[in-house]
């Protein structure tokens, strides 16, 4: 890998100012100009560039958001076309590895970044598939009232946000209680299941251009996530993409069944081989692939 060229400024912090800049630089690299996504990110998350010596916007940006002081996802790790080999990506990733300091840090990886990720201390701890397409809810929908099957309802700030964080961190091992008060401001709806007096799991919707995004999903159990999906799509009218984890087979295969075909994978990595806290079995999909 040849070391950063000297001609680039030093990294710098990015602010919502550096939004149109990121949406261009994603558009140079074919990905959609998702502006809800970069502001919550940007909002969130601690957002890094490096400016283009020629003027023209940016030529790198990384995002680091932090969950409490114990764990950290790396996002949106882009180089301009016009970089690319020039050391600018390592740059970004030493800048991030220093700035997160002893948080166990993880990201989704492409093919074309595997390979550098691998060279700074990450390692593979899993598989990320991402399924896309109209979901279909069938004509006797998964749940609801007189199926004698699970069913949702929608969250209450109020009413849920606790326990809906306090199964979070069992599930995640981190703290996002403040991704998570964002999240009822953010997506289209937060449904939640109950069992035996608590919550047994959640998910969301939130849309981003032409799709409608479902995740996180956090369910016990596959009867549970199947139920939490099928309510958060009942009425969508755009295409669905959710990040599923490769552990859940069953799910993906029930997924593909219902028209969501896959779409793209990505390896899960944690950097320096560490354990992944929590239980992650009950993870069933990201919130998006920039936040783990």
């Amino acid at each position: 890998m040849k070391p950063a060229d000297p001609s680039f400024p030093p990294v710098r912090r990015l602010g919502l100012g550096d939004l149109p800049h990121c949406l261009d630089l994603a558009q140079d690299r074919s990905w959609p100009r998702e502006e809800r996504k970069w502001r919550l990110l940007l909002e969130n998350g601690e957002g890094f560039g490096i400016d283009a010596p020629d003027g023209g916007g940016l030529a790198g940006t990384v995002v680091l958001t932090r969950y409490g002081r114990t764990a950290a996802a790396v996002g949106m790790m882009l180089v301009a076309s016009r970089y690319s080999g020039r050391g600018l990506g390592r740059r970004l990733m030493n800048h991030v590895l220093a700035e997160a300091g002893d948080a166990t840090l993880f990201l989704c990886a492409t093919e074309y970044g595997r390979l550098l990720y691998e060279k700074l201390g990450f390692e593979t701890a899993g598989v990320v598939e991402a399924r896309v397409g109209r979901f279909d809810t069938g004509d006797d929908p998964y749940g609801g009232p007189g199926t004698g099957r699970t069913a949702s309802r929608l969250a209450e700030p109020a009413r849920d946000l606790a326990a809906l964080c306090a199964l979070d961190v069992e599930v995640f091992g981190a703290d996002r209680s403040r991704l998570l008060t964002r999240l009822f401001a953010f997506a289209e709806q937060v449904r939640v299941v109950e069992r035996g007096g608590g919550i047994t799991g959640y998910g969301a919707a939130w849309r981003s251009g032409d799709r409608l995004f479902v995740g996180p999903v956090v369910a016990e159990d596959d009867e549970t996530a199947r139920a939490l999906v099928t309510d958060l799509t009942r009425d969508a009218d755009v295409r669905i993409r959710i990040d599923i984890h490769h552990r859940h087979q069953e799910l993906i295969s029930w997924f593909a069944g219902r028209g969501l075909a896959q779409a793209s994978t990505t390896a899960f990595m944690v950097h320096g081989g560490r354990v992944l806290p929590g239980d992650r079995s009950r993870l069933v999909a990201s919130f998006m692939s920039a936040l783990g």
